[in-house]
């Protein structure tokens, strides 16, 4: 399956339709990157591109259509929004437990961790998950 072009979804934002399957992680991560570099958002780049990658694990692990949708949006002059839309209306929770022998499943931490706030946004057929990143002011 190809994926479908990136198109611009207004205010400004960008996003784009790819198959439910990890290698789906790297077009996002370029999407990410060429969003944040056109919007002079570099410095959020590290971030926004693990937070998508991660977004992307959680929507392969709990999806139910081959496809899945990476939107990353301008949230205001400092921030951006990245959301990865899947159709199943499984919430989406961050797990507590902690087990040394655990190898997967930690990704909604990462995303609690590095993201400026971050949650679920339910649809009638579905949901995105999404995280957002600010840029910090330098002193």
């Amino acid at each position: 399956m190809q994926p479908a072009a990136s198109r611009s979804t207004g205010c400004p934002a960008y996003s784009q339709t790819l198959p439910r399957e990890p290698r789906s992680a790297v077009v996002a991560r370029r999407l990410v990157r060429a969003s944040l570099t056109l919007w002079g958002l570099e410095s959020l780049i590290d971030d926004a591109t693990l937070i998508v990658t991660e977004l992307i694990g959680h929507a392969i692990d709990h999806g139910r259509l081959a496809s899945i949708r990476v939107v990353v949006s301008r949230d205001s002059e400092k921030s951006v929004r990245v959301g990865v839309v899947d159709r199943s209306k499984a919430d989406s929770t961050r797990r507590v437990d902690s087990d040394d022998d655990l190898l997967r499943g930690l990704g909604l931490l990462l995303v609690d961790a590095l993201a400026d706030r971050w949650g679920t946004e339910p649809y009638r057929w579905g949901k995105q998950v999404w995280a957002v990143l600010r840029e910090r002011e330098t002193p």
